[in-house]
């Protein structure tokens, strides 16, 4: 046996220091690109949160599990990984004990011959292979080049997806070889337990070499599958868990994060471009944790499909924007971890790539790929390893936007409004308070502090004071507040745009000017709670606002009505016969898992017959509007607006109804053409909850 250990242990220590020199790669690439400490900050502060996803994400693999024919598979493979090092703990002491005493009985101290082991060892080989079956099968059914754009795995490293989906098997099938070999010899530690391994012995030979030369090669492929796994997409193997640990909690969604240079948040008051890093104009101002997210990606394309801009025929896939990055990263990496000296010596094409924008048209990132995002979510929801894909569209946004000045035309003239005007169609600032006039009871518009009467701030927003079919809403919320007896109040002209579309534009800068100057107003007023009817509003007086001192108590008026039904202070009596499908806003549900509530309300209408989207919950779809997207022309592709009300026609609804503004106009927009066009029925409309509740409180 001594000719094994030596052949044994000498592969291991060639594959040992191969796969240790990729990773000190991995690790000084990484680390080429910007600090960020607050990573690891949150992920001490919040300890807890942090094992809890190792367990529910990493080892119960919560996310994958939502799709349950592959999730299945991947749990019993991944979960093979962890068991089966049992196996190679034995087959190394098997070598070593050989070696040293002749003998290759090893069995690992005090559970080594338990009959569960044995059992657990072989189920799991058993289950792994089953996985693989139901993975080829996978990738057959939904091969790109049977289902083009509709294929997940469409722009996928296909070749070494099957190339370990190979390497996976062959290790398997050895690890059985040795087993049932080293049973027929004698010398397994299992007598009973290990069912497969077992049954394979009785139809062995008995012989030393075939044990021996089924031990290397099983070693061997192992080793091999190691050095394959640190140089290809199957890194995520020991990435993923780093990536989930140092992710956000619950998610990577709700507010956008602060621009960051150097590690530190960054003050527009003393920030020079010349030396602070806007965004991300070069891959070297990506964070560890971009690069994290990078070596992580899975290429699963759970990201793609669930993607309104790639599903209406945009350039937009949210895999490839990572891939992309990654693979333009490691092409450059030579470069960027070389001595000065060694740079001059670089050849051309290298040379050449450094020049290549991140974002441009001959770029990395192409510009109709970064403005197609709506900043919707669905591509972090379906991650099952925790990549952050909006925080790197919104970084390269920043970069263009404050350092280029290059984005969408029509955005420009909304930033202006927001700049000179304080909303983003360019109102006069006193035409916030007139939707008032049409109340028949008085509503305090609050010009210093708060009375000490008034629970809540009203925060009605721009488009819920300004755009005609937002403010039937902002109407019937304020309503049915007055009828539940809930005292509120309003700012009025003192209110101003939250920031929320400069903010996801990219332009930084503009968002902090105006959420300073709400936060100093509310502050001044004694604000506490605040009721909002846009989710973006929402979203952003919640999340986002306490990044710059703002806190507040912030409900999304869906809730809030939700609750008040409950308690009995709104009866919703006459019934509304009508067949009503809900859209859930993105902002709302998504962003900040708000589901239950805008249904909870529908159900307590009388005669209405709620009825789901194929595309709900936290797998809906866009209208559109989100990411700044409603102040920019959809120039590429099916509008978003129209494939999601294509789909709510599916359910032959009476009514479509909503939460939020900027559904209601999109959805609303589109239901007209497909009206113009004789495809819905002239009845048909778009109301939001609270516009349903007021009908059935009020003619009741």
């Amino acid at each position: 046996m001594l000719w094994v250990a030596i052949v044994g242990l000498v592969a291991t220590a060639v594959a040992v220091a191969l796969a240790g020199r990729r990773v000190l790669f991995l690790y000084r690439l990484a680390t080429s690109g910007q600090p960020a400490p607050e990573r690891i900050e949150y992920a001490k502060e919040h300890a807890g949160a942090e094992i809890k996803a190792q367990l529910v994400e990493v080892f119960g693999q919560r996310k994958l599990l939502k799709w349950t024919p592959s999730g299945t598979a991947h749990f019993f493979v991944m979960w093979a990984f962890f068991i089966l090092l049992t196996v190679y703990i034995e087959a190394y002491g098997a070598v070593i004990q050989g070696a040293i005493t002749g003998r290759s009985d090893f069995h690992i101290p005090l559970i080594g011959t338990w009959p569960v082991l044995g059992f657990l060892q072989d189920f799991i080989a058993v289950a792994c292979l089953l996985g693989l079956v139901a993975f080829t099968a996978i990738r057959i059914k939904n091969s790109p080049k049977k289902l083009g754009r509709d294929s997940r795995f469409s722009g996928s490293h296909l070749g070494g997806a099957w190339l370990v989906l190979f390497m996976i098997f062959n290790i398997i099938w050895t690890l059985f070889l040795a087993r049932a070999s080293a049973a027929a010899n004698g010398t397994f530690p299992y007598d009973s337990g290990a069912f497969a391994s077992l049954a394979i012995g009785k139809i062995l030979p008995h012989s030393e070499l075939l044990e021996q030369i089924a031990l290397l090669l099983h070693i061997g492929l192992m080793l091999v599958f190691l050095v394959i796994v640190v140089n290809s997409k199957h890194l995520h193997i020991f990435t993923a868990p780093l990536n989930v640990l140092f992710s956000r909690r619950p998610d990577g969604m709700g507010p956008a994060q602060p621009m960051r240079s150097n590690g530190k948040v960054l003050d527009f008051e003393e920030a020079d471009p010349e030396v602070e890093v806007f965004g991300r104009g070069k891959i070297t101002d990506t964070s560890w944790k971009g690069f994290l997210d990078f070596y992580t990606c899975t290429e699963c394309g759970r990201c793609q499909s669930q993607c309104p801009a790639w599903n209406t025929d945009k350039p937009l896939s949210p895999k490839m924007l990572i891939l992309d990055q990654r693979d333009h990263a490691f092409a450059i990496a030579p470069y960027l971890l070389a001595g000065e000296k060694q740079k001059e010596s670089f050849p051309e094409d290298v040379l050449a790539l450094l020049d290549k924008p991140l974002v441009g048209e001959d770029g990395v990132i192409h510009p109709d790929v970064l403005w197609s995002c709506t900043n919707c979510g669905a591509c972090v929801e379906q991650c099952p390893v925790d990549i952050e894909h909006i925080d790197h569209i919104l970084d390269m946004r920043r970069y263009q936007v404050m350092i280029e000045s290059s984005f969408p035309s029509e955005a420009g003239v909304m930033l202006k409004n927001l700049e000179n005007k304080g909303n983003p169609w360019g109102m006069p600032e006193m035409k916030r308070a007139e939707w008032i006039e049409e109340l028949d009871f008085e509503v305090p518009i609050v010009d210093s502090t708060m009375p000490e009467d008034v629970e809540y701030l009203f925060w009605v927003g721009c488009a819920g004071a300004l755009e005609d079919r937002a403010k039937k809403t902002t109407k019937a919320v304020a309503e049915l507040l007055h009828i539940a007896g809930v005292k509120f109040g309003v700012l009025g002209p003192m209110e101003a745009c939250t920031g929320d579309p400069a903010r996801r534009l990219g332009m930084e800068f503009l968002f902090n000017m105006l959420a300073q100057q709400n936060i100093e107003t509310l502050n001044e007023a004694g604000v506490k709670k605040i009721v909002a009817t846009c989710p973006h509003c929402f979203n952003t007086l919640a999340n986002e606002y306490p990044q710059l001192g703002g806190t507040y108590e912030v409900v999304h008026h869906t809730q809030l009505l939700a609750h008040l039904v409950e308690e009995g202070r709104l009866t919703p009596i006459t019934p509304i016969e009508e067949k009503i499908t809900y859209h859930d806003p993105c902002f709302l549900g998504r962003h900040n898992k708000v589901y239950a509530q805008p249904r909870d309300i529908m159900a307590k209408v009388p005669g209405v017959q709620a009825q789901e989207m194929h595309r709900c919950k936290e797998r809906g779809f866009c209208c559109g509007a989100g990411g700044a997207r409603m102040w920019m022309e959809e120039r590429i592709g099916k509008r978003i607006n129209t494939e999601r009300v294509d789909e709510a026609l599916t359910t032959d609804p009476d009514t479509v109804s909503t939460a939020c503004p900027f559904c209601l106009v999109m959805l609303g927009d589109a239901i007209n053409e497909k009206k113009n066009a004789g495809q819905a029925k002239e009845s048909l409309e778009v109301v939001d909850v609270a516009q349903l509740l007021i009908k059935s409180i009020k003619q009741g």
